[in-house]
């Protein structure tokens, strides 16, 4: 078993060399059933490589969200210009109409409302059966690396890894950050490796310091995730860096549906992850579309 007292940090990450790939376009998914390469075709645009996904799953933990208010009235006008749809089974059942055809991110995992100081305890809310009804593309669950719940949520990871893969059903591996945690490129070289090494086939992180080590270092595709609001120049250089440094999309929530046009901002978004566009570019994209 490896001594963590004499784990000597990693230094080569090779950052000139492209990841091998055999046959299929996305990182370390060569090997992989056909159905599950299937559903990351509909997630990945298998042109760019890339993709943008749209979350509005916050209300599972934080109720009724600014932006969010009325799901029904925010989320179709914008799901045209995204790849992938994250929310929860509730919210897509009751105000998404299933005529959307778009890939489903389904958040799988389940615990307690922003209300509680520790939320690492969480659990499995949504077992396969359910998932495969929702024609889900991937499963969501939230992993506490260094949390107090650590151990839990790494079960319940694993136990939807097992399941999807015994249907052909990818698990997103979501990093999540507590109170006590810093978000360090420390943190998240060693988060994001053993998420990836437990068997999840994508891996949903935030940007960082030195990030092109964190992608490098993670043998899957990393989508980063958008985070709290930021001004939206703010956010597309996020968005750019995170692209440039080997991320294989994005997950943005706030600084979509709380942006002052939501339209245009998934349409400059989208500008920088499948059209190679730079941040300045994409920001004068939306400041024409907001006039």
């Amino acid at each position: 078993m490896a001594d963590s007292m004499e784990n000597k940090a990693g230094h080569n990450y090779y950052l000139d060399v492209p990841p091998a790939s055999e046959v299929f376009f996305l990182k370390g998914m060569d090997h992989v059933d056909w159905g599950m390469k299937n559903r990351l075709a509909r997630m990945f645009n298998p042109k760019s490589g890339h993709t943008v996904m749209l979350a509005f799953d916050h209300g599972y933990i934080m109720g009724s969200t600014a932006g969010l208010e009325r799901i029904d009235i925010v989320i179709p006008p914008l799901a045209g210009h995204v790849d992938v749809l994250m929310g929860t089974r509730g919210a897509l059942r009751a105000a998404v109409p299933p005529t959307l055809d778009k890939a489903v991110a389904l958040r799988c995992s389940a615990g307690s409302s922003v209300l509680d100081e520790d939320m690492s305890h969480e659990v499995i809310g949504v077992n396969i059966e359910d998932a495969i009804r929702m024609n889900a593309s991937c499963m969501a669950i939230q992993t506490f690396i260094g949390a107090p719940g650590e151990k839990t949520s790494i079960q319940n990871l694993c136990n939807t890894i097992d399941a999807g893969n015994r249907y052909g059903i990818p698990t997103l591996g979501v990093i999540a950050v507590g109170k006590e945690m810093e978000r360090t490129t420390k943190y998240f070289l060693l988060a994001t490796r053993m998420v990836a090494e437990f068997g999840a086939q994508i891996i949903k992180t935030y940007y960082c310091d030195e990030f092109e080590k964190i992608t490098s270092a993670c043998p899957v595709p990393i989508v980063i995730a958008g985070g709290k609001k930021l001004p939206e120049n703010e956010a597309l250089t996020l968005c750019f860096r995170a692209i440039r440094e080997g991320a294989a999309g994005v997950d943005m929530g706030r600084n979509i549906f709380q942006s002052e046009n939501p339209r245009a901002m998934v349409k400059a978004v989208a500008k920088i992850v499948h059209e190679n566009a730079s941040d300045k570019e994409a920001y004068d994209f939306y400041l024409s579309i907001k006039k």
